[in-house]
This record gives C-alpha cells, structure tokens and sequence, in this order.
C-alpha cells in the first residue's frame, strides 16, 4: 500500500518497494523487516528497518538528490550540537522504478512534542534555546545557503496570496500588519550563521518532555539567525516563549522578522494542506493563532545581542 500523497507530483513510496531497494543495494540488511512509520514529513517517507535503522526516501522532485550533500553537513555538524542529530549509515542508489538517491540513518527514538500538549514547556523551551545557540555559534566554513536563510521579502508575494485565500476562515487585517511589521523589521546586519532553517514540531524529538533529539537537515545551511527562532510560535506556548527568547539572547529586529516567518510559514501551509493533510493544517491554524496572539499582546521588547546572520531562500509548499 502507498502513503498518503501530499502533492500532485508526489510519486508511490511503499514498504515494498523500500524492501526490494534494501535488498538489491544492501544485502546484508535484506532480513529486517520494514514498515512505514506513521507520521513522515511532508516530503520524505521514513520506514523503520529493524530495531536500529530508517529509511527516508524522497517523495517530490523539487526537494529530492540532497542525501550526499546533507550527510556531510550532518557529520561535520554533529560534535557542536548538544543533542543527538541524524547519524547517516549509507546512502541508496536510483532502482527499482525509484529515480532518486536515498538514505539509510540510524534511528532516533523518542515523540514529536505536540502544540498545547507540553508537559514540561518551560525545559524544553531552555533545551531548544541551548541548541539554536549551539548551531548559531558553529564556525565552519563553507556552508551552503540555507533553507529559509534569506530575506522575508522574497515571500511578500506568496503570504499574501495565502492570506487572499483565507479571507473568512483567519483575521486578515491582523496577519497583514504582523507581516508587514516584519518586514520593516530591519535586516539582519551581521554575518551569516549557521542554522537549521526547519525547526517544526515534527522535526523534534523528546524523551520525558526534554529535547532529545533534531532530525531533518536537509535544509541546513547559514543565513538569519531568525530562521530557527520559528519554534517560539509554531510549538512553545506565551510562558514559555518569554523562556525561549530571554536564554536565546536575540534583538528586537531578529525577533520581528522571525514572528513574520513563523507567520509566513503557516499562512502558506494552511490553504495548501488543509485538505491534503489535516494534521500539518492544525498546526498551521496553531501557529497564526500563537503569532496573532502574541502580536495583539503588546510591541516586542529583549536583549540586544551582538551581531550573529543572513542569506538564502529555496521553497515554502506550492502556494497554488
């Protein structure tokens, strides 16, 4: 049987056919059993592969090919961060009707937190500040563009057709001034750092309410250091928000721009997945609540840190 598809363009990926892929290419693991894990992403399938492995396969071409490039960012990334990150064991080759490379990693255990479900919110806004922290202070050369690395106003057009098309169903009025307000937030003025550029819910993992692990690196890369402040509306409730910025440490003008792409991200995904797929849809709805909230409870006010980064941006889902 195949996923569920999220895109027009989105082909079959099954547990068969990552069996008969394991099989031809790695023989040694021809003997696990696989089976579909029940929440992928929105654009890799993932399967387990016995106790200790997953596969994750591409399922769009705008997003596919990345594994080479991904796995040695992952390695070289690995020693700075302060919790566990994808451990790459192989990489697949195009077989079996399949067009694209593919991953075999070790598998992370652990849940995806859920908005509005946290049992320790506080400590895990702490923990996800120690790892943006950690990933804004890496120093390694050579880093690609990332992922959501650039500026907002490269999706001034798509937000706003996003929000053309929820007329009815969200507060424009109130999603268009906290857009522009980050857009007039002034633009990163420091280097580039390094950033994760997708830090969503599902890309989480935790174990008894703390951050355990961050998984997903295809979009890893340097640019704004706004880019990983997403989480603050997409996850962590007020409380906890205010815990998160203050052990962040990050200016007004970061701040904005990130609550603008927080916005940004979740205007797009709404119209896009909502009859695709209900649960990134709820936390799409989660997240503009959270940001329009927020927006509505006073101007912001923080630290000012020192110089920390910018550059990028590749693709939010098809806005049409």
């Amino acid at each position: 049987m195949s996923a569920r598809k999220m895109h027009e363009d989105e082909i079959d990926v099954s547990a068969e056919l990552v069996t008969r892929l394991v099989a031809g290419q790695f023989p040694e693991w021809a003997e696990l059993p696989v089976r579909p894990v029940t929440r992928s992403g929105t654009v890799n399938a993932l399967f387990r592969l016995g106790p200790e492995l997953v596969v994750r396969l591409c399922r769009v071409p705008w997003a596919a090919g990345e594994e080479v490039e991904e796995h040695r960012w992952l390695r070289r990334l690995a020693p700075y961060l302060p919790v566990a990150v994808p451990a790459p064991v192989a990489v697949g080759q195009p077989a079996e009707g399949y067009p694209w490379t593919w991953s075999v990693l070790r598998w992370l255990p652990g849940t995806n937190p859920v908005p509005g479900q946290l049992d320790a919110a506080d400590d895990l806004a702490l923990d996800l500040a120690g790892f943006v922290r950690a990933f804004r202070s890496v120093r390694l050369p050579g880093g690609p563009a990332a992922y959501r690395g650039g500026p907002l106003a490269a999706l001034d057009l798509p937000t706003r057709n996003a929000v053309a098309r929820l007329r009815g169903t969200i507060d424009t009025g109130a999603a268009i001034a906290v857009w522009e307000d980050g857009l007039r937030a002034p633009a990163w003025a420091g280097p580039p750092t390094w950033v994760h550029a997708d830090l969503m819910p599902g890309n989480l993992l935790t174990v008894d309410g703390r951050l355990s692990a961050v998984i997903d690196f295809a979009t890893v890369g340097v640019g704004d250091p706004a880019c990983d402040l997403i989480v603050a509306w997409n996850l962590l409730p007020s409380g906890a928000r205010d815990v998160f910025r203050a052990a962040v440490d990050v200016d007004d003008a970061t701040w904005r721009r990130a609550r603008g792409r927080a916005l940004s991200i979740a205007l797009i995904a709404l119209p896009y997945y909502r009859d695709r797929a209900p649960e990134y849809a709820a936390e799409a709805r989660h997240t503009i609540g959270a940001v329009l909230a927020d927006a509505a409870s006073g101007p912001t006010t923080g630290p000012t840190p020192g110089p920390d980064p910018a550059v990028d941006v590749r693709r939010e889902p098809p806005a049409g």
